[in-house]
């Protein structure tokens, strides 16, 4: 198969003049700024940003290159992993004419988004273990399919998708393949950025809201193609990551040593409290995860739900969603969270035995 960004891109973005900002029409240092209409005082709780950021984000993209493997060139950074996303369906997805295809269970905004945006959105759902139906996907595909969505890890389920069915899904189709991997870093499995070389139609999203434990700054990454990658740029807004989030994030690019110890703890607890969950009678079964949470099928899990809600214990149930009846998808706290959980549904084990 021959993938071409060309024959993806909807016409008028393929026209598009992007927005010129003061910042964009220099290069090199400046000391005197006066092009930008700024307040040049600045404000009287934070001096320091009263400037406009760097729209390129320049200096994160390369600490980031630093840390992945992977050219700055082949780096966007958008406001959360949801601005990658709906920024994919407005370069590439022309409203009311082309369709999508999503493997539920999986991330609801790759839907949410396409509603948003009035693009078709085609189901094929996981197989009972989880895995890629290829047969059902592949007949899915038409010549208006632009994007197939994989979430790997996955959620709600937490496991990662057999590489050979990615890898045989980028081979066999000419659109996008977005491999979204939020959750990569508490997974064994290697990351497909390595693979963004012999596969021009791959883009790989990652986050900081997961691993790096920086959800209150809303910043995701795209890998992809230069060609790709200039495509986002043009669609994106001038300065849609803040100052004050790209200096955390450099903050946090220097600790790659504390993240990483962070997440092996954050392994180890998921590894314990899956032990503990397959001891408690009325859970029937923890799936294997790759992710920082855990998807535990249990009887009447909707009651569980909101008997740990008056606890004061927030869990997501998952009950009506594709393949996960009955589930409640459990994110890994602290030790001393995790002993909170755990203690509540051994309160209501005993209250069900005690009402029986």
């Amino acid at each position: 198969m021959s993938f071409n960004i060309e024959n993806l891109t909807r016409e008028n973005i393929k026209s598009l003049t992007p927005y010129s900002s003061a910042r964009d029409e220099f290069s090199g240092e400046a000391k005197v700024f006066l092009d930008a209409n700024e307040n040049s005082i600045g404000s009287p709780l934070i001096k320091w940003y009263n400037r406009y950021p760097d729209p390129h984000q320049q200096k994160v993209k390369e600490a980031i290159s630093a840390v992945k493997s992977v050219p700055a060139e082949n780096i966007f950074l958008g406001n959360g992993s949801d601005e990658c996303i709906d920024l994919l369906y407005r370069c590439f997805c022309n409203p009311g004419k082309d369709n999508v295809v999503i493997c539920p269970p999986t991330y609801g905004m790759y839907e949410v988004s396409a509603n948003i945006n009035d693009v078709e959105v085609r189901r094929a759902p996981l197989l009972d273990d989880f895995q890629l139906d290829l047969v059902h996907l592949e007949n899915l595909v038409d010549e208006h399919t632009k994007i197939i969505w994989i979430c790997s890890p996955n959620n709600p389920t937490g496991n990662s998708m057999d590489r050979a069915d990615i890898e045989a899904v980028l081979n066999n189709f000419n659109g996008l393949v977005v491999v979204d991997e939020a959750y990569i870093n508490f997974s064994r499995h290697k990351s497909f950025t390595a693979e963004l070389i012999d596969y021009p139609n791959l883009v790989v999203l990652q986050t900081f809201s997961k691993a790096w434990g920086m959800a209150g700054l809303r910043l995701g990454m795209a890998f992809a193609s230069p060609e790709i990658i200039h495509t986002l740029n043009k669609v994106k807004p001038p300065y849609n990551i803040n100052q004050a989030t790209q200096d955390l994030a450099l903050k946090a690019l220097e600790e790659v040593g504390q993240v990483n110890d962070m997440i092996k703890e954050l392994v180890q607890m998921r590894v314990a409290l899956k032990g503990v969950f397959e001891k408690i009678p009325f859970i029937e079964k923890v799936y294997p995860s790759d992710a920082n949470f855990l998807l535990v099928k249990m009887k009447d899990a909707r009651k569980v739900y909101e008997f740990l809600l008056d606890r004061g214990i927030v869990v997501r149930d998952r009950s009506n969603v594709t393949l996960c009846e009955n589930c409640l998808r459990i994110t890994i706290g602290t030790e001393q969270e995790n002993t909170d959980l755990v203690d509540a549904l051994a309160d209501w084990h005993f209250n069900t035995l005690k009402s029986n």
